[in-house]
């Protein structure tokens, strides 16, 4: 299954993809304001336009697993992202994002550091749902 990954922010959203087997995460752009009606058009173009089965976003808990005022509006994103996509039958999942940024900025790579983070978000998320130890 072909899994998109988006590690939302307010002003940069970074996207990742992963082969078609969902195995193997690669970062793929960055979608500025992601969540006006532009940017989820553009996801949604994204979407469409990588034959993605499942998007998975980033839910930026606390350390101590709570929801704050990112989470909340990652969320509200969510959600839109969901509504936008109902048509195309392509369900959006929240994954627990602890850590990716702090992974992205460790890892040296040409692309962006937002879409690293996506990339990392999505390695963490085809590990769990494969049931392989991490």
């Amino acid at each position: 299954m072909k899994v998109m990954a988006i590690d939302f922010g307010s002003a940069r959203t970074g996207v990742a993809v992963s082969d078609p087997t969902g195995v193997i995460a690669r970062p793929l752009c960055v979608v500025e304001s992601a969540s006006s009606e532009a940017g989820i058009a553009e996801l949604v173009r994204l979407v469409e336009l990588e034959r993605a089965e499942r998007v998975v976003v980033g839910h930026p808990l606390t350390l101590h697993g709570e929801r704050g005022q990112q989470a909340r509006a990652t969320e509200r994103f969510a959600s839109a992202l969901r509504t936008a996509l109902a048509a195309a039958l392509v369900p959006v999942v929240l994954f627990d994002e602890r850590f990716t940024t702090d992974l992205a900025q460790q890892t040296p790579s040409d692309s962006s550091e937002d879409a690293r983070a996506a990339a990392h978000l999505l390695s963490g998320y085809l590990v769990w749902s494969s049931g392989a130890p991490a």
